[in-house]
C-alpha cells in the first residue's frame, strides 16, 4: 500500500499598492502588485493614460508610492 501524504500548502500573499480609484481597488483585491511592473494595454481611447495619472497622483499623495509613466507612440503608415 502507499502512503499518500497530504502537504500543507502555504498561501503566498502578494502585497497590494491601492491606486485609490473607486471600484478599481475592489476587483483587482486592494490594488497592483506591490514592487512589480504593471503594463496597462488597450486601444486609444480605453483610459490607460487616465488610469496611470490617477495612479501617480493618488498613489503618491495617499500611498506614499514611487511611479513611472513611460508612453510609446506608434507611428501612422502611409
Amino acid at each position: 500500500m502507499i502512503e499518500e501524504k497530504n502537504p500543507t500548502l502555504k498561501e503566498k500573499h502578494l502585497e497590494k499598492s491601492p491606486i485609490g480609484i473607486t471600484g478599481f481597488d475592489d476587483i483587482t483585491d486592494c490594488g497592483l502588485p506591490k514592487g512589480h511592473t504593471t503594463l496597462v494595454y488597450g486601444s486609444a481611447g480605453s483610459g490607460k493614460t487616465l488610469m496611470a495619472m490617477e495612479f501617480m497622483v493618488k498613489g503618491a499623495k495617499k500611498y506614499d508610492e514611487l511611479g513611472v509613466f513611460i508612453a510609446f507612440g506608434k507611428k501612422k503608415s502611409h
